[in-house]
């Protein structure tokens, strides 16, 4: 019996390696749907396996062309907080229209449920999206969340890692834990869920939890040299800075998300549950923070969040 399921905004980096995960399982077929197809891999253009959609996030009627006949539709929408509501909500009507089972949405990084809103700006969209999709009749709703990426962790826009200096800056005391996943992790829990009908709801999974010590330590078994460790402030003093450059430009995001991303992160409150679902997966090995180091040179880290997903 084949399986269709639907990847909305096919081309971005995280939907391809759903997309590769699952072109793996030869009774399933892939329908995407994206602006511009010319950006997807050729081999991906010419598999039998995956079908092209080709519409914008507004276009209702291509919108449920793109549904219909869907097991589950994947949302890996990715854009600023009206796109990421309005678009979403309007996939979810197309699925619900359709009468889509299960609607996978945009969401993935911390439990946004533990948040009210305007506490992250970025993750409002996703407490949106959840409360309408709770009002629907046909479709029901799936929640993957993981953490924080950790390709972004190493990021230099995330500010925690800096090679030249050649060391780790943190708030807090030091043992506040990050947890944390890989892309690729992410991607193949993704499309475990998709092929999974059982799977509705939250869904909690993880590739690993360190604190910034232990990450230290996992670097310097893996590279033979612990970084420095300097510590910033505390918490609340991460928060202040944070509210600060809020509040002084709301408009300017990239001055201040990777700040509130940072301070979720570690304050505890969106932490995932203790008894992850990984284990109804065991076919998905989760890369830790060690493995992830021990799969690259240590002057590819900062690279990682740009090349997520490039060689797809």
């Amino acid at each position: 019996m084949t399986i269709t399921v639907g990847v909305a905004g096919i081309t971005g980096k995280f939907a391809r390696l759903v997309v590769k995960n699952l072109c793996g399982y030869p009774d399933v077929h892939i329908r995407g749907y994206c602006r511009s197809p010319s950006k997807l891999p050729e081999h991906f253009r010419s598999s039998p396996h995956i079908t092209i959609v080709q519409g914008d996030a507004d276009d209702t009627q291509a919108l449920r062309t793109f549904v219909r006949g869907c097991d589950v539709v994947i949302c890996c929408y990715l854009g600023d907080n009206t796109f990421m509501t309005e678009g979403q909500k309007l996939l979810v009507d197309a699925c619900d229209d359709e009468h889509v089972p299960r609607y996978i949405a945009s969401d993935y990084c911390l439990d946004f449920t533990r948040l009210e809103y305007g506490q992250h700006p970025a993750k409002d969209p996703m407490k949106h999206v959840k409360a309408h999709l709770d009002t629907k009749q046909n479709v029901r709703g799936v929640h993957v969340l993981i953490g924080a990426f950790m390709e972004t962790f190493w990021s230099g826009y995330f500010g925690v890692w800096d090679p030249s200096q050649f060391k780790f800056s943190y708030y807090g005391e030091g043992d506040e834990v990050w947890e944390s996943t890989t892309y690729g992790t992410a991607a193949e829990y993704v499309a475990a869920v998709a092929l999974d009908s059982n799977a509705i709801g939250m869904q909690h999974f993880l590739g690993d939890r360190r604190n910034i010590q232990q990450i230290a330590d996992d670097f310097a078994e893996v590279y033979g040299r612990r970084p420095a460790l300097e510590r910033l402030g505390s918490v609340q003093d991460l928060y202040s800075t944070m509210q600060a450059i809020y509040k002084k430009d709301p408009s300017n995001i990239y001055a201040y998300l990777a700040l509130f991303y940072q301070y979720y992160c570690i304050n505890g409150q969106t932490y995932l549950k203790p008894q992850l679902d990984n284990s109804r997966y065991p076919q998905v090995k989760p890369v830790t923070f060690k493995k992830f180091m021990e799969a690259h040179q240590m002057d590819q880290l900062g690279d990682t969040y740009q090349n997520a997903g490039s060689d797809v």
